[in-house]
């Protein structure tokens, strides 16, 4: 059995704790591979690699960190088929699903390739005689992420890209769920140039995650997964003096008013509601048909529902794969069941389905709930599977009502043809993310990614500007050269600008 190990000061490391975790092909159900799960020391090993490299890479120039940046961003693209292979064998996501991972990914460090015009200070000259001051932004030192099974290559790409080029060093402790694109990323930026112990992979579970947040020498950790492990990893960081954002989990609303063009809305539905299948922070799970279009808009979705097809992710053909694991699967199906007897409509049932020749593997088809109501559970909780659920209201106010009463706020949508409709649910919902007439909004790489209320624990959301500043601190330098023929003199005054 393959064994997929650490990565620790620019070198593979098979792992020292004797404890190991399944990496399962999900579209076979068979264990291909194992992980090696992380003991405390092996952590204290990789942070202390990053510490040492710290001392170097911080004073690295601009222009050469750069450089290594350019030269990585063409090696992810030349892999880029690798690395989506990769998330598909553990993960079970479509291949063209995991390359459009890739690519947002490589996003951001195109974004990274930018870092000189994002770390600009500020200088205000001659605020006082013969007084300058500088505003700058400093890197933080050793840093960690703590990344999520479903974007195994893209949310580590939404963090060490840009913490190293704010000449930080980097610990990513990866789902064991799926590690392997993980590791490569890493294995690709050390043959891009970057010095042994900027980048660092690490392996593991609580053990390894608890150690990264004690840690004495960790001072920011960014994390993306769900509520409950997001509120707990910002209370542990904090209690431990760090610098956290924590990225939770999410209920997205999809809100479709009467004017709006239903082949639109239903094609959009189905793609936000099953890519991937649902297993993304940003899928849409929740419809909420306002005025008399709920019929309609139902046939519709349960029409283009019927006609997915659902294979291996590997198969051309195949538009949605199985989930992560068996017993993910088995959860999925029982919201389904469980909104049937709490009193949901059932139109699309894809529980019990399975794949020919693929009879093992963690396969469920695709289920539309109608008239759900927000006291069930496949409303109130977050599924992660391909589960759509439709909740009607009589008009746009009852429907805002809704969904701003939500204990998550990450992202949101609403189909229209009225501009000023638009505009007025973009200023009264409560959402981090708004998309008008795009069912997944996604920001580009160059924008920030985060939600409001329970989607998100901190003050910064995720790459873009935002990141840059979570990844650095500021420091104010105040200057003054005197005139030799000036020599001040003694004075206990208040400073003061003359």
């Amino acid at each position: 059995m393959r064994t997929i190990g650490h990565w620790i000061d620019g070198e593979p490391v098979d792992g020292t704790s004797g404890q190991y975790g399944p990496v399962y092909d999900p579209a076979t159900g068979e264990q291909p591979s194992r992980v090696a799960l992380a003991s405390t020391e092996e952590v204290d090993r990789a942070v202390a690699a990053a510490k040492r490299a710290y001392r170097t890479w911080k004073d690295v120039s601009l222009a050469k960190r750069t450089a290594i940046l350019f030269r990585y961003r063409e090696l992810l693209d030349a892999h880029r088929d690798e690395i989506a292979e990769l998330i598909t064998a553990e993960h079970g996501k479509v291949h063209s699903d995991a390359l459009g991972e890739v690519a947002r990914g490589m996003e951001i460090v195109e974004l990274a390739c930018g870092i000189p015009e994002k770390l600009k200070g500020e200088l205000s000259t001659q605020v006082s005689t013969r007084v300058d001051v500088a505003s700058i932004r400093r890197p933080l030192g050793v840093v960690a992420g703590i990344t999520p099974f479903n974007f195994p290559a893209m949310v580590p790409m939404w963090m060490f890209p840009l913490a190293i080029a704010c000449g930080n060093t980097f610990v990513l402790k990866p789902s064991e769920k799926d590690p392997s694109a993980s590791r490569r990323l890493a294995e690709l930026a050390a043959e891009a140039g970057l010095p042994a112990g900027v980048l660092n992979v690490v392996n593991g579970d609580k053990v390894a995650v608890d150690r990264l947040l004690e840690h004495p020498d960790v001072a920011a950790v960014s994390f993306v997964g769900s509520t409950p492990i997001a509120k707990y990893i910002q209370t542990k960081a904090v209690e431990h003096g760090k610098r956290v954002q924590a990225l939770g989990g999410a209920k997205n609303h999809m809100l479709v008013l009467p004017d709006a063009d239903l082949d639109h809305a239903a094609d959009n539905a189905i793609n936000a509601a099953y890519g991937s299948a649902g297993e993304r922070c940003m899928a849409i799970s929740v419809v909420v048909a306002v005025g008399g279009i709920g019929d309609e808009l139902v046939k519709r979705i349960a029409e283009r529902a019927a006609k997915l097809r659902i294979g291996p992710g590997n198969d051309p053909a195949s538009e949605m794969g199985p989930l992560i694991t068996a017993e993910h699967r088995d959860k999925v199906a029982s919201y389904v069941h469980g909104a049937r007897e709490q009193g949901a409509e059932v139109v699309v049932d894809g529980t019990g389905y399975t794949v020919e020749g693929h009879e093992k593997g963690f396969f469920i088809g695709v289920s539309l709930l109608d008239k759900v109501t927000p006291e069930m559970d496949a409303y109130r909780d977050e599924i992660f599977g391909p589960v759509l659920c439709v909740v009607r209201a009589e008009t746009y106010d009852e429907a805002i009502e809704l969904i701003n009463a939500s204990p998550w706020g990450n992202g949101t949508a609403v189909f229209t043809r009225d501009g000023g409709a638009a505009r007025r649910f973009q200023m009264e919902v409560e959402a981090g993310m708004v998309g008008v007439n795009v069912p997944i909004p996604v920001p580009v790489g160059y924008h920030s990614f985060g939600g409001w209320k329970d989607s998100l624990f901190g003050d910064h959301h995720i790459y873009g500007n935002d990141g840059v500043h979570f990844y650095t601190r500021g420091q104010v330098v105040t200057t003054r050269w005197p005139d030799p023929a000036d020599s001040g003199g003694i004075n206990l005054g208040f400073p003061g600008n003359h």
